[in-house]
């Protein structure tokens, strides 16, 4: 028997044992678009703790029933049939002797990926809710001056180029300082290296006042790429407040739940900045307008006082020198009665004096009768300040006595 023979009674035994359609769930491990539009792929079931292959399969779908499903596909998910989708597809079992076993898809079961799209992305809410950390982000206040921008996107992006063009040339005439941290904005590396950005940026934190991560338009489905939870994580702790703008109107990740604000378009991203500094510029502008408007009116006040206390100064000063000169007339009439009195106690202080002087004169105690006894000129109180033999001398009104001592006694 040859191969030949042997794959042919194979494809015989599958064709005739198998029913014609079969609907099979799984996961895309690859996807292209050949030649003539034809569509190839592969197919896998992962276990159940999604890291294990445990059955593969190849698909093909040709391409004038390509066309018809998946114009259909992409307009219901917004999705292409693409690596790493989660689908339901209706399938025929097919065997050829030269290219063996492959599924050929009839149709694909739409709302079984959309399911799937939004099963993990609440899976990945529920965890950043469990965690704790769901609106730490949008908790963080929005710095007064939103000047310095760290943007996380592809630098060839449309997007990108759009939203600096808009910042640039707002009709604010606001200026802003804008610096790019480069990633990938789609396919499977799009988690790692926005999170690689985001971490570049954190190294100098204290140079940025907000970070935007921005992606344009594009397949609708590579947004499936940022419903990461590293990636959703590292944003709702990111110190920074953040602002979202990826893809359409109509676009959702999981980034726009965790985001301080979540905006549609890399455009809405600038519009929301430059409004948020206009109405800053605003409240700067009607601040400054009312502290000249205080200025004016203290300066205002001012001058009215100083021109009312100028006319008034002559009168105060008039005012001032006759209370002084009738407080000077009043100390100098205190002062001089003051100092008559003083005179006057003096006087009459003087007039005792003299009294007790004359009557303490020794002339006037020798008219009363009285005498004054000395010895060597000094005056005798005692017999003990004479010896017998020294000459005394008695002073009396009129005249003196010099009597020699021939007995002391003493008392």
């Amino acid at each position: 028997m040859t191969l030949f023979e042997l794959n042919h009674i194979v494809r015989s035994v599958l064709e005739s044992s198998l029913d014609e359609e079969y609907w099979v769930e799984g996961e895309l491990a690859d996807a292209s678009v050949g030649f003539g539009g034809h569509f190839y792929g592969e197919m896998v079931q992962k276990d159940e703790q999604g890291k294990n292959i445990v059955a593969r399969a190849r698909v093909t779908c040709w391409a004038r029933n390509y066309n018809i499903i998946s114009l259909r596909f992409q307009k219901d998910t917004g999705e292409t049939l693409r690596r790493g989708l989660q689908v339901k597809l209706l399938v025929r079992v097919t065997f050829h002797e030269q290219y063996g076993y492959a599924l050929n898809i009839l149709d694909v079961d739409s709302s079984f990926t959309l399911g799937d799209m939004a099963k993990r992305r609440r899976e990945i809410l529920n965890q950043l809710q469990q965690d704790g950390i769901i609106n730490d982000n949008k908790a963080l206040p929005l710095p007064r001056l939103l000047h310095r921008i760290a943007v996380v996107s592809s630098a060839t992006a449309a997007g990108y180029g759009d939203f600096v063009n808009q910042l640039q040339h707002n009709e604010y005439g606001l200026h802003f300082c804008i610096q790019l941290f480069p990633a990938v904005m789609q396919g499977q590396h799009v988690s790692e290296s926005v999170v690689s950005a985001i971490e570049n940026i954190l190294q100098v934190e204290e140079s940025f006042d907000l970070v935007v991560i921005i992606r344009g338009g594009g397949a609708t489905g590579d947004l499936c790429d940022f419903d990461s939870y590293p990636l959703a994580a590292c944003i709702a702790q990111c110190p920074l407040p953040v602002v979202v703008g990826i893809g359409h109107e109509r676009d959702e990740t999981v980034l726009d739940y965790v985001a301080h604000t979540r905006v549609k378009t890399p455009t809405a991203a600038a519009a929301f900045i430059i409004d948020y500094q206009a109405q800053e510029a605003a409240l700067l502008d009607d601040m400054y307008r009312r502290i000249v408007k205080n200025a004016e009116l203290s300066i205002q006040k001012a001058r009215q006082r100083m021109e009312h206390l100028q006319k008034m100064l002559p009168i105060l000063f008039l005012n001032f020198r006759e209370k002084q000169d009738a407080q000077l007339q009043l100390l100098l009439r205190r002062f001089q009665t003051t100092v008559l009195r003083t005179m006057e106690q003096e006087r009459h202080r003087q007039m005792l004096l003299q009294q007790r002087l004359t009557l303490l004169d020794p002339k006037a105690l020798l008219k009363r009768g009285y005498s004054i006894t000395t010895c060597g000129g000094k005056i005798v109180r005692s017999s003990s300040d004479v010896f017998e033999g020294e000459v005394i001398t008695t002073s009396l009104q009129e005249g003196e006595i010099h009597s020699k001592v021939i007995l002391c006694k003493k008392n």
